[in-house]
């Protein structure tokens, strides 16, 4: 079966040979009352839901507070939005040039995963020069609430049947079932992303506990670790967005360039210039509090002895009247 480009064919039932002979049939949506709700949006918001939590949480590692995520929501989800539309439509522009209002229809659909963390990046950087925190520190931090939203995230694309990739006969293949019973086995590449992104996710949560040595460092990490992996899955999907006129996906280039950029830089931190974790935006934080603490405790007890001795004070002031 040829499969058309940006195909979704949500009455199919889903199957996987490999976990034995069954199969399920979701329905992309539910309703309540007169209200239908697409379970795509409620898998996404769950996911960002995580994420905000998982972030507050660790905040503080970073140098930062839970109001600081908050804060940052606020300006961060319209701008990833908007990327992620600006990101869409830029490649597919063929689709808009007849009408170009409908750039702003989001509810049909089209946004890309890069658009999404350019815009979110953005949002960071002006919030960050703002309140004048680190940016460095912020995207090590938001980095995981990245890796949480796309490993969720990914499983709306399971429930719309869609993003998956060319037909296959791989053991891990996922067969579509139409409802006219044409059958089809793909590689889903939903599932290959979500677990990748969920080994990334667990690895750098462990590692950065103890091994995190510079503002950047887990950013830096992430990019590497979804680069290498969404270059390679990219090149098995059927929906890709390709570089005008070109075979060229642009995903695919985009992740080859974070993935050689990323490792450089942290080969060079790693080799060359071996950065003191002192200098980390959060234990200058920690070094600033501590001064300032000795400094309110020195001055408090010069006030305090003074205060306890105003008579050898005065003494002092009457012998030198005295003499």
């Amino acid at each position: 079966m040829n499969l058309p480009m940006d195909a979704s064919f949500p009455e199919a039932s889903i199957s996987f040979p490999m976990l034995g002979d069954w199969s399920i049939d979701p329905s992309p949506y539910f309703s309540i009352g007169p209200l239908t709700i697409h379970w795509y949006g409620v898998i996404i918001a769950t996911g960002f839901l995580l994420a905000v939590i998982y972030c507050s949480r660790r905040a503080k590692e970073f140098g930062l507070t839970s109001d600081n995520v908050f804060d940052v929501i606020l300006l961060g989800v319209p701008m990833a939005i908007v990327g992620a539309r600006i990101y869409f439509c830029v490649f597919h522009w063929d689709l808009f040039a007849d009408n170009p209002i409908s750039v702003l229809y989001i509810w049909q659909g089209g946004l890309g995963m890069y658009g999404v963390i350019a815009g979110a990046i953005l949002a960071t950087v002006i919030y960050c020069r703002w309140k004048k925190l680190s940016l460095l520190a912020f995207l090590d931090m938001v980095c995981f609430g990245f890796l949480i939203g796309q490993t969720l995230g990914r499983w709306g694309n399971f429930m719309n049947r869609e993003a998956f990739g060319y037909e296959t006969d791989i053991f891990c293949r996922m067969v579509l079932t139409l409802p006219s019973g044409v059958s089809f086995s793909v590689h889903p590449t939903f599932l290959y992303e979500s677990v990748w992104n969920l080994i990334g996710f667990t690895f750098m949560h462990f590692w950065s506990k103890k091994h995190r040595r510079f503002d950047g460092q887990m950013f830096l990490i992430y990019l590497a670790w979804y680069g290498f992996g969404r270059m390679f899955i990219e090149g098995l999907r059927t929906d890709s967005l390709y570089l005008w006129g070109t075979g060229i996906r642009v995903s695919q280039l985009v992740s080859f360039i974070l993935l050689l950029a990323s490792t450089a830089i942290l080969l060079y931190n790693r080799f060359v210039r071996r950065p003191d974790p002192e200098n980390m935006f959060v234990n200058r934080q920690k070094a600033a509090l501590a001064a300032e603490i000795v400094a309110e405790t020195e001055t408090g007890s010069g006030d305090s002895a003074a205060a306890e001795r105003p008579e050898d004070a005065s003494g002092e002031n009457g012998e030198e009247h005295g003499g």
